[in-house]
C-alpha cells in the first residue's frame, strides 16, 4: 500500500476556480485561463504516489508549482478539485478537526526559513510542536533529546538560535520534525538558503537519518543535482503539470520532453551513476574446487592477469595474479597462500564521482561487495564508458 497517493489534484487561485479547473479539463493552457479570466492555475491536474520509506523528490524552476503542490498534500492549501491520500485516507474530505490530528500524527514540515524562536533554546524550540499538542513535559524533553541526538546537535540544547550557524539552525528546524515522530516529511527548499559546503553536509546528513529511521520523505527543490543526489524518484514540474516521474538514471536517460532533456544534458553523470551502474560479472576463483592450474587457465581464457578468489559462499578472501598463481602451482602451494589484499572494495550505490581515483591509482579491478560477499568488479574502462555513454545516446537520438 502507498503511504501517499495524489490523484489528479489541481489548484486555481482567482474568484471562480471551480470554472478554471473546466476550462483545464476542456484543454485550455494555464496561459488561457489567465488570459481570458485572471486566474492562475497553480497546479495543474498532479497525480503521483509515494511508498511507505521513499525519498519522493519534486523540483522545477521559479513559478513550476511545486511548492503549492507540497502544500496541498497537508492542505495548508485547499485543492480546488482531486484527492491527497495518507494511508489510504482522503484528507481533502477530511473535517478540522481529523485533518488537525492527521498533521500532528502523520505529517511533519520542514521550511526553507528556519522559523525559530530567538528567545528559546535549542531544546525548547524542538520540544515546541510537542507542546502545542499537549504532551507532558517529561515525555516532551525525551523525545527532543533523542532528536537532537539524531540531528548531530547533541551538546547543543541549552544554546539560543543566535549562537548557530546557519546549518544548524535548520537541523534544529529538522530535529523540530522529527520530535513528532510522523512518518511523513515534507520539506520545502529546505536547504536552499544554505551555502554550497553546509548544504552537502545536511543532504548527506538527511540521507543517513532517512537510512536510520525509514521516513517517507517529499522533498521540494528547484537544483537538479541536489534532486538526483537525493530522491529515489524525482517528478518534474514545468507551469503546474508533472512532465516526467523516474529514478535519476531513468531520467538521464530517457528525458520525456525538450524541457526535461535541458534540463539533464550537462549533468555530472559521475554524481548520479553509482557502482552498481557499471559493475560487471566477474569471472572467479572458488577456494573449495579449484587449484592454480584451474586460476591459470581461467585468466588465459580470459586474457586477465588478475582473479578474485572466494569461498563457496561468495565471500571475498583476496585477489590472485597469474605470477603468484605460477608461483603455486610450481610449487604446490594453495591458492590460498599466495593471495594478494591490496585491492579496493566499494559498494554498489557509490557513486562513480568517489571511484574515479580510486581507479587511477589501483593495479586490480575494484571488488563490489556487500556483507563481505563479492557482488561483482569494476574495471576503469567501464568507469570511463559509464560516464559518456549516456551524454553520446543523448546527442544520437537528440
Amino acid at each position: 500500500m502507498n503511504k501517499i497517493e495524489v490523484k489528479n489534484i489541481t489548484k486555481v487561485f482567482g474568484s471562480q476556480p471551480k470554472e478554471g479547473v473546466k476550462r483545464i479539463k476542456q484543454g485550455q493552457s494555464k496561459e488561457q485561463i489567465l488570459k481570458e479570466t485572471g486566474m492562475t492555475v497553480g497546479v495543474n491536474n498532479a497525480s503521483f504516489d509515494v511508498k511507505p520509506g521513499e525519498f519522493f523528490v519534486i523540483m522545477g524552476l521559479s513559478g513550476s508549482g511545486k511548492s503549492t503542490l507540497i502544500r496541498l498534500v497537508n492542505r495548508l492549501i485547499e485543492p480546488t478539485d482531486g484527492e491527497v491520500l495518507i494511508d489510504g485516507e482522503d484528507i481533502t474530505k477530511m473535517n478540522k478537526n481529523d485533518l488537525m490530528h492527521t498533521r500532528r500524527k502523520k505529517l511533519a514540515m520542514v521550511f526553507q526559513k528556519f522559523a525559530l524562536f530567538p528567545h528559546r533554546t535549542v531544546q525548547q524550540n524542538v520540544e515546541y510542536g510537542l507542546e502545542i499538542q499537549g504532551v507532558p513535559a517529561e515525555e516532551r524533553a525525551e523525545k527532543a533529546r533523542k532528536s537532537i541526538v539524531d540531528v548531530g546537535l547533541k551538546g547543543y540544547e541549552n544554546s539560543y538560535p543566535d549562537q548557530l550557524s546557519g546549518g544548524m539552525q535548520q537541523r534544529v528546524g529538522l530535529a523540530r520534525a522529527l520530535a513528532n515522530d510522523s512518518d511523513i516529511l515534507l520539506m520545502d527548499e529546505a536547504f536552499s538558503a544554505l551555502d554550497p559546503i553546509i548544504r552537502k553536509e545536511m543532504q548527506d546528513e538527511l540521507l543517513n537519518l532517512q537510512n536510520k529511521l525509514g521516513k517517507t520523505i517529499i522533498f521540494i527543490t528547484h537544483d537538479l543535482d541536489e534532486a538526483l543526489k537525493l530522491g529515489d524518484r524525482i517528478a518534474i514540474m514545468k507551469n503546474g503539470s508533472i512532465v516526467q516521474i523516474g529514478t535519476a538514471e531513468e531520467i538521464l536517460e530517457n528525458p520525456a520532453n525538450e524541457y526535461v532533456y535541458n534540463f539533464v544534458e550537462d549533468v555530472d553523470r559521475s554524481k548520479v551513476l553509482v557502482a552498481s551502474n557499471v559493475m560487471k560479472k566477474p569471472e572467479v576463483v572458488t577456494t573449495w574446487k579449484d587449484g592454480p592450474r584451474v586460476a591459470v587457465k581461467k585468466m588465459e581464457d580470459a586474457g586477465i592477469s588478475s582473479i578474485f578468489v572466494v569461498d563457496k559462499d561468495k565471500t571475498l578472501k583476496g585477489i590472485l595474479t597469474i605470477d603468484a598463481a605460477i608461483k603455486a602451482y610450481k610449487e604446490n602451494k594453495w591458492v590460498e597462500d599466495v593471495l594478494a589484499q591490496d585491492y579496493h572494495t566499494t559498494a554498489s550505490d557509490t557513486p562513480l564521482s568517489d571511484l574515479i581515483g580510486v581507479a587511477a591509482e589501483s593495479r586490480y579491478p575494484i571488488a563490489v561487495v556487500e556483507d563481505d560477499k563479492l557482488q561483482g568488479i569494476i574495471v576503469r574502462v567501464s568507469i570511463l564508458s559509464g560516464l559518456v555513454l549516456g551524454k553520446e545516446q543523448s546527442e544520437v537520438t537528440e
